[in-house]
């Protein structure tokens, strides 16, 4: 088996969206706003893992919502996205006006970085040790 798909719960599947795609440089899968519908893939991986942005709103699950706020609350981020250059990744998306929480840093494993993804989510950015 291999990870086909992941969610990430979003306030608002039309503005991720736009973020996803316009900002993060995602590209589209499937688009369907008015069903709330969602879905984004690297562009570096043909038929790589898709991201769903999944709706906490408009009459979201309340158990996903409750999970959502806690995560950013504790400032968990809640999936990692990998950089082949995470300080050149990390600058192209400060000019873009990405919101960084923690910027990136040395780890025992690589570099670390933690973002603010502007739908209620901190994202991890790394990139491993070669």
């Amino acid at each position: 088996m291999k990870i086909a798909m992941v969610s990430v719960f979003v306030e608002d599947p039309v503005k991720a969206f736009k973020y996803y795609t316009e900002v993060l440089g995602f590209v589209e899968v499937m688009y369907s706003p008015e069903n709330y519908l969602a879905i984004v893939k690297s562009p570096m991986e043909g038929n790589g893992t898709t991201l769903l942005l999944e709706p906490t709103e408009p009459d979201g699950i309340e158990i996903a919502k409750q999970y959502k706020k806690k995560l950013y609350e504790m400032g968990i981020p809640v999936i990692s996205f990998s950089a082949t250059d995470i300080y050149e990744t990390a600058a192209e998306l400060k000019k873009k006006g990405v919101r960084f929480k923690k910027d990136p840093v040395k780890t025992d494993y690589g570099c670390e970085a933690i973002f603010d993804d502007s739908n209620g989510n901190y994202i991890q950015l790394f990139q491993l040790n070669e």
